[in-house]
């Protein structure tokens, strides 16, 4: 709210700013979402080390725009694994 969009983060982006911005919280979700339903209310623009995140201005992010959800896990690897839908 305080900022007037929504903060986004791409797949290649999900595990840095889960680590950045929600270390040592437990109880999280990912939720994907369907960037092409934004239209003109999805502006990319240039943050965290010059990459570009998506941003959505405009409205509420609504819960038909959500194509897959799920409790926060992690591979081998640690990187955060995308939800998968159904």
């Amino acid at each position: 709210l305080a900022d007037g969009y929504i903060h986004l983060s791409t797949a290649e982006q999900l595990t840095e700013t889960v680590d950045k911005h929600f270390a040592g919280q437990s109880d999280l979700h990912v939720a994907a979402v369907d960037l092409g339903s934004f239209g003109a209310g999805l502006k990319w623009e240039e943050s965290r080390g010059g990459q570009l995140f998506p941003h959505l201005y405009g409205g509420p992010l609504l819960l038909e725009t959500v194509i897959a959800y799920g409790p926060l896990e992690r591979d081998a690897d640690g990187r955060v694994k995308l939800p998968v839908a159904g």
